[in-house]
């Protein structure tokens, strides 16, 4: 969830000087990160929010979600939850907030923080960084045709886990970011994202495609065909069913 970076001060005691905060985490996992760095009690680092004063789009209501920015964090001398959250704010604002960003997003009729949430989807779902153009460009088309987005990232963010099963069940509870059943983006970014998912977010890969899904490791396959999409889907599942099986004969031996 989070890297420390250590020394080792004059009597021998290690101690944390940097924190890295990798990209696609989700603010809930930043403050646990924060807490364990600081060797604070859980919760002291959201509870910091309050007074913390970050310099967050009107647009966020208060909620720093997508601008935690992925980076690696110094701690420098009395490092507080405070000091951190504002450099990763004011480090999100700096990449965020600058010509190429605000002219992309604005080209693709969109405000930056529609940007920002855009890119946090594309960090959840690409399963590798050459994916994250044409993920993108999923979700501008399914926007364009007025088709929800129905991505599990946003039940997963829901529903505070990360999984690869999706329910029936799951995309029918009641919540703002379940986009299956709600159209549109959801109300806020659901992690927040690094350079090259706000890039693709602005400059999705040229496409026809609606559905995608990665049926293995390396293999994502994106379609504009439904049918072809199902059939993707379920040799999906016959993988993830095999190795359930072989996962649990190994388990019994």
């Amino acid at each position: 969830m989070a890297v420390p970076l250590l020394t080792t001060d004059e009597e021998g005691t290690s101690r944390p000087t940097s924190l890295v905060i990798p990209e696609g985490r989700r603010a809930t996992q930043v403050y646990a990160a924060v807490d364990k760095a600081l060797a604070l009690p859980a919760g002291t680092t959201k509870k910091s929010l309050a007074k913390a004063n970050l310099k967050l789009p009107n647009d966020a209501e208060g909620n720093p979600e997508g601008y935690l920015f992925p980076a690696t964090y110094p701690l420098g001398e009395n490092p507080t939850p405070e000091k951190l959250l504002t450099a990763m704010v004011d480090t999100a604002n700096k990449r965020f907030t600058g010509a190429p960003v605000a002219a992309g997003a604005q080209r693709n009729a969109l405000n930056v923080y529609q940007a920002v949430t855009i890119a946090s989807i594309v960090q959840a779902e690409a399963a590798a960084k050459e994916d994250m153009g044409k993920v993108a460009r999923v979700i501008f088309n399914r926007l364009e045709r007025g088709m929800p987005l129905q991505m599990d990232s946003t039940i997963n963010y829901a529903l505070g886990r990360s999984t690869l099963k999706t329910t029936d069940k799951d995309t029918k509870i009641d919540s703002p970011y379940n986009s299956y059943q709600r159209m549109g983006l959801p109300p806020t970014p659901i992690a927040n994202p690094g350079d090259a998912a706000m890039s693709a977010a602005i400059n999705p890969t040229p496409g026809d495609w609606l559905y995608f899904v990665t049926v293995k490791p390396g293999d994502t396959r994106f379609t504009a065909d439904y049918a072809e999409h199902q059939r993707n889907v379920d040799e999906f599942n016959r993988l993830q069913q095999s190795a359930s099986k072989k996962a649990g004969a190994e388990a019994a031996t």
